[in-house]
């Protein structure tokens, strides 16, 4: 091992000693009289008016303004199922970025069960606590029904930012690389690699905001998503239904042939062989962490703009640019629910931050630009308003 990955592997584990998150105040204690307006006998009268008015709740309780960061620790970044212990470093990451991007505070919990029932009833009984739930790092296809059945079940936002953080940042880096490149989302042929929850996501997004399903196609581990397939779980086939209007089948590289846009979000390499088929001045993004399906360098080959999900290449799709707003606007209307409206209007917002300043390594913000949180949680609050989800 080198001097400087030693040195590198010092300091990862040197911040993340204690953990990285604390309990602060809001409030002085430094008084008796400080100690009986936030404690007895002063919050009794705050207590009884909510007994008589749950909806008192929003205005005196930290519950409007805090989200439940939630996972089983089943599919953990690129590390898999690792379980709820080993997942906590990530859920705390997770909870400070919500904190310092967004302003919303955030609570990690790492779930001893991967039972579908056990963590719905775990997390409704525990939903009066929080404003919002997100959810993180479920495994596909345990976490689209965990989803729905909160979503349905709870007056509160639900997000798995899994799929939907990714598939908005998707959404608006597509856009600005189509604007670009004086191109249409609803010209361009998509193939996405990957038909998990990001994929699923994703798909379903850029339809929502442009894409031509007939001329989008999935790929799985076995091969391409069409509605002949024997093979396809209700998701997929759901989604056969909807893309790949001529049936292509075979492999990626037959999906790739004279392809505009591949989209990555399975892990799985794809041979160079393979992108050679794409169509001239395309678009390349190769989201799987730590090893890009394509690498970067071998994508520019083939394609105009290539973005990856590492933060040391250009065009980093991130999440970041995307929960801390949502979950801060969801909050500031008291929305009941995150709508698709509300994640186009999230993708919008991203997307026109650098509009008047694309460049093909610059089609997305900086995750450290401190104007997107702010612009995706007034866009999510007006689409919110619009959809009717506030009070």
């Amino acid at each position: 091992m080198s001097s400087s990955t030693v040195e590198f592997t010092d300091r990862v584990f040197g911040l993340h000693r204690g953990g990285k998150m604390a309990v602060t105040s809001t409030v002085p204690l430094t008084s008796r009289d400080d100690l009986s307006l936030a404690y007895t006998p002063g919050v009794a009268q705050v207590c009884e008016a909510i007994a008589a008015d749950p909806r008192l709740a929003a205005d005196y309780t930290w519950a409007s303004r805090a989200v439940a960061v939630v996972t089983d620790g089943s599919a953990v970044l690129g590390l898999g199922n690792i379980g709820p212990r080993a997942a906590m470093p990530v859920m705390e990451g997770k909870a400070v970025l919500f904190k310092q991007f967004g302003g919303v505070d955030a609570v990690p919990i790492c779930l001893d069960t991967q039972d579908v029932d056990e963590i719905v009833s775990v997390v409704t009984a525990l939903a009066p606590s929080f404003g919002g739930i997100n959810l993180e790092d479920i495994s596909a296809p345990r976490c689209f029904e965990i989803e729905r059945r909160l979503d349905e079940a709870l007056p509160i936002p639900i997000f798995h930012d899994d799929q939907h953080g990714t598939a908005i940042v998707v959404l608006a880096a597509l856009r600005n690389a189509a604007t670009l490149l004086n191109r249409k989302l609803g010209d361009l042929r998509v193939v996405i690699s990957g038909a998990g929850a990001a994929g699923v996501a994703v798909t379903k997004m850029l339809i929502a905001g442009g894409v031509n399903p007939a001329e989008l196609v999935l790929c799985d581990s076995r091969g391409l998503i069409h509605s002949d397939r024997p093979d396809l779980t209700p998701v997929k086939a759901e989604l056969a239904t909807l893309t790949n209007a001529a049936g292509r089948t075979g492999g990626i590289g037959d999906g790739l042939r004279d392809a505009d846009v591949l989209i990555g979000v399975s892990g799985g390499q794809i041979p160079e062989s393979a992108m050679a088929g794409m169509a001239p001045g395309g678009i390349v993004f190769a989201l799987a962490n730590p090893t890009p399906e394509v690498h970067p360098e071998v994508a520019a080959r083939y394609a105009s703009v290539v973005a990856t999900g590492r933060s040391d290449y250009p065009n980093q799709i991130n999440n970041v640019l995307a929960f801390p707003g949502i979950f801060r606007g969801a909050l500031d209307a008291r929305a009941t629910r995150i709508t698709e409206g509300m994640k186009v209007a999230a993708a919008d917002a991203i997307a026109n931050v650098v509009a008047e300043s694309l460049q093909a390594d610059a089609i997305v913000p900086s995750p450290l630009d401190p104007r997107v949180a702010p612009a995706v949680a007034e866009a999510v609050a007006d689409a919110a308003r619009r959809d009717g989800v506030t009070p």
